[in-house]
């Protein structure tokens, strides 16, 4: 790194028009300046520090060659958009970054006209991009419209959908490629760079116009053999056959850490009067801090650690998580049925199965940021008598919704979901919180839909989605350290569609689906002692429902409450459906159903989060004394 001067440079930028009043020459120091502050910031908070370590001179080249926010500038995923944000007037507050009330960990419309578009789910930057591309044109303005997309995302159709209309359409569009695991290019150096310069220059672009027009009066069957020619040719020494292909033109691969490489070119592509370019971009994820660089994830996501060392703080819980959980009982489960093969997209750590990978690597399938392909995937494993387990998180599964119904629901096939991150998920916020599965799968015939109540239910969970071998199954489960419960030895298969009672009372019913289970003993011993006898019952089953257990609570308590981790339309109105269906509803009976707010609740601490949304033991003691209709300590700030 170059040593920086005696007045630090970032200090004196505030919004990007700072950066571009500054000399080219001070461009280094302010992108030394920027990854050091990066790293300090996500040492207090945590979050994704190796994806944005790799894109700042990147985000400090855009800045300076683009005029944002006139131009618009879209990230994709938002991993790497940090830097972004200390450039564009939110450095005083990136210490907040994923905390309650501070800074999302994602770009978002709401928080900074410079973020143009909200992304925290992979591959929307290049639709989102030609949609504004095309309001641009529809409306007679000018402005550049640029995407920077990981080649991560690339594996996702939905970039390569996009691409095809964008080409088609000949939009002006800027693509820029961040390649930052080397797994498309080819070696970089000079004479790419000097390629790069010379085919985004207007010399080589006015040539190869002229040549179209040209090649426009020729028989046509010449014009597509002389234009695929000159394209195959070109591709061969840069690399960028598929992207001509698609309609863009193809500009790289650069050196995304020199500076005087990406400017110039920028520049060109920036002044290019033709369509659709995409620039290629080869970056380090995690570059310019050595234990990130060291790190096989290259520090993908962390928690909150020390700079020197790079030492990530330890969780003080001694329990396992829940992810940790399933992984090791599909594990077990797998050791006795080679049939059980296992599915990823793209998380194959988050979602536990690069330990399942390890033990098993030709049964483990990590098919890339891949939803939809993963659900019809699993859906043909399924076909031929396997039985796929498809480990995603929830938030994710929503990509691949018409997959689960017309892939696996209409045809009864056994695939197993393993819905990871069920409920809010704290510091990444709205993005992934697990809200909407239930309501989702819920309406579905045919299928089975569990949620673990602690990490000992979820092991027999894994064993009774084995065991169902007829439709397709699904159960859900928290992020993070289960409750320290003990855990089997082995799961048991449990019976599809029967609940528990974990307590037994006389006044108030408690029905829990899912992991509100402990808050629901908690409030059931705050009632106690105002003096109202409290069931507590684990339905386990959202689909089928245990109907005779809810009739039991029904008839036997004054007050039924269902508590759950998921929007309205989930397991709460399935049991509203069964009471009316048999008239317990006229009955006298006071039921409510404890749901997540009908909003986006913004990232905080789990426990704060769940505590607004009123769904812990304080809440739901609160819902009680509502229902009874005698008064009770409601926080301010709680939501219905």
């Amino acid at each position: 790194m170059s040593q920086p001067s005696k007045t630090p440079l970032l200090d004196t930028i505030k919004i990007p028009a700072d950066l571009r009043a500054l000399p080219e020459s001070a461009l280094r120091q302010v992108a030394d300046e920027l990854r050091q502050e990066t790293i300090d910031a996500v040492a207090v908070t945590g979050g994704h520090l190796g994806a944005g370590l790799g894109v700042v001179e990147l985000t400090v080249a855009l800045h300076y060659v683009f005029d944002t926010p006139h131009d618009r500038l879209i990230w994709d995923v938002g991993h790497q958009a940090y830097p972004h944000k200390i450039l564009t007037g939110r450095r005083d507050r990136i210490r907040t970054l994923r905390q309650g009330g501070g800074l999302s960990g994602f770009t978002k419309r709401a928080e900074s006209e410079y973020d143009p578009f909200g992304a925290a789910h992979s591959s929307t930057s290049i639709s989102a991009g030609l949609g504004m591309a095309v309001a641009r044109d529809l409306s007679g303005e000018k402005r550049h419209v640029i995407c920077v997309i990981g080649d991560g995302a690339m594996s996702a159709g939905m970039a390569y959908e996009a691409m095809n209309n964008a080409g088609a359409r000949n939009e002006r569009l800027i693509v820029i490629l961040n390649d930052n695991d080397m797994s498309i290019a080819p070696p970089v150096g000079a004479m790419s760079a000097y390629l790069a310069r010379l085919t985004s220059g207007r010399a080589y672009l006015k040539l190869r116009d002229v040549g179209k027009q040209l090649t426009k009066h020729l028989p046509k069957s010449w014009d597509r053999a002389i234009t695929r020619a000159v394209e195959h040719a070109r591709g061969y020494v840069t690399g960028g056959t598929l992207f001509e292909e698609l309609g863009f033109h193809y500009v790289g691969p650069i050196d995304g850490h020199n500076l005087d490489h990406l400017l110039p070119v920028l520049k060109n592509v920036r002044d290019a009067a033709i369509g659709p370019i995409l620039v290629h971009v080869v970056t380090q994820k995690g570059k310019g801090y050595p234990p990130a660089e060291a790190s096989d994830d290259k520090y993908h996501g962390v928690v909150k650690f020390d700079v020197l060392t790079g030492t990530q703080a330890k969780s003080k819980s001694n329990a396992p998580s829940y992810t940790r959980v399933f992984a090791e009982s599909l594990i077990r489960e797998a050791r006795r049925d080679d049939k059980i093969v296992a599915i990823t997209a793209a998380m194959p750590s988050g979602t536990g199965l690069d330990l399942f990978a390890k033990e098993f690597p030709t049964r483990c399938f990590d098919v890339g940021i891949a939803e939809q392909h993963a659900i019809t995937f699993a859906a043909g494993l399924a076909a031929e008598g396997y039985k796929p387990f498809a480990a995603i998180y929830s938030t994710f599964l929503q990509r691949a919704y018409d997959q689960v119904v017309h892939d696996v629901a209409i045809q009864s096939l056994p695939v197993r979901f393993a819905i990871d991150r069920a409920g809010l998920v704290g510091a990444d916020g709205p993005t992934h919180a697990g809200s909407f599965d239930v309501a989702f799968l819920g309406c579905l015939p045919g299928f089975v839909i569990m949620a673990a109540a602690d990490e000992a239910e979820l092991v027999h969970m894994v064993a009774t989605a084995v065991a169902i071998d007829d439709r397709p199954s699904a159960f859900r489960y928290p992020r993070g350290e289960g409750l320290g419960v003990a855990l089997p030895a082995e799961g048991r298969p449990l019976e599809i569609g029967k609940g528990r009672i974990v307590r037994e009372g006389t006044t108030v019913a408690l029905l829990s689906f899912g992991a509100r289970l402990s808050e629901c003993l908690k409030a059931a011993d705050e009632l106690a002692a105002c003096g109202l006898s409290t069931t507590v019952a684990d339905a386990r089953f959202a689909k089928p429902l245990d109907v005779d257990l809810v009739l039991r609570l029904a008839r036997e308590h004054e007050v039924l409450i269902t508590i759950e981790e998921g929007a309205i339309g989930g397991f709460g109105s399935h049991v509203l459906q069964a009471l009316a269906t048999h008239g317990v509803l006229d009955a006298g009976l006071k039921v409510r159903t404890m749901v997540l707010p009908d909003v986006f609740l913004d990232q905080d601490s789990p426990a704060a989060m769940y505590a607004r949304a009123g769904l812990d033991a304080k809440g739901i003691v609160a819902k009680v004394f509502e229902a009874l209709g005698k008064e009770s300590a409601v926080e301010t700030g709680r939501l219905a």
